[in-house]
């Protein structure tokens, strides 16, 4: 009896351990979403447009998606992502990306991603548990700058549109057959239950502390925009 006890306190400790190890990678990962949405607003004239981030639907942050070196391409990275519902940016859901090719982004430590879902169609393909990039939602690399181009060829039928950063500098990133899957373990670990990716983008589940952060930047971030595109209005006036 007392061998079945001390068996059973044992996995206890392992659970509440690997909990607590979980959530804390969830916190990490929100941060450096954080981080990743002020280094890319920051850039001189390198920016994501006033206009991308207006009439975005959703917003997808993958903090150092590529780490090490990869001789025949291929990506991985673990990302949280936010939807406008009525009342704001929802809550995050977390997914993990993986797969596709590499291309010109072999041996690069940490590539920052931000994908800008731009439409209901895109919307939809981020509420399911899968999708794959690419084959299921068009994507292209998204204009820069204060303002978007007056070519509104990325407004067209592009469902992502994508911004990566590696080292401080822009770079392309091949996305093209990655797929995007629910993550189940992170998304338990914030919310201490299953919640599924379209209930938290919807709107109906509450924005978890540890959270808000990450939605201040996503609003800071469209705010600076906005902000920076009036300020190089009146210099060229």
């Amino acid at each position: 009896m007392k061998k079945v006890m001390l068996l059973i306190a044992v996995l206890g400790l392992g659970t509440l351990s690997w909990a607590a190890s979980a959530r804390q990678d969830v916190t990490d990962r929100l941060d450096n979403s954080v981080k990743v949405l002020h280094e890319i607003m920051a850039a001189p004239d390198q920016g994501i447009p006033q206009e991308v981030l207006e009439n975005a639907k959703c917003l997808a942050v993958v903090p150092r998606m590529i780490k090490g070196g990869f001789i025949f391409g291929g990506k991985h990275g673990k990302g949280v992502a936010t939807c406008r519902t009525a009342k704001g940016w929802s809550a995050p859901a977390f997914f993990t990306i993986g797969g596709g090719s590499a291309g010109a982004q072999i041996g690069l430590e940490g590539v920052d991603l931000v994908m800008i879902i731009q439409n209901e169609k895109g919307m939809q393909h981020l509420l399911a548990s899968k999708f794959q990039i690419g084959g299921d939602a068009s994507v292209a690399a998204g204009p820069v700058g204060r303002h978007a181009s007056a070519n509104t060829d990325w407004k067209l039928d592009t469902e992502i549109l994508t911004y990566s950063r590696a080292k401080g500098a822009f770079a392309g990133l091949t996305l093209e057959g990655a797929e995007v899957i629910q993550d189940d373990d992170s998304t338990r670990a914030m919310y201490g239950r299953k919640v599924t990716t379209r209930s938290a983008l919807m709107g109906n589940v509450p924005v978890p502390a540890a959270a808000r952060a990450f939605l201040s930047a996503v609003k800071g971030a469209q705010s600076q925009a906005k902000t920076a595109a009036k300020n190089e209005d009146k210099t060229a006036d």
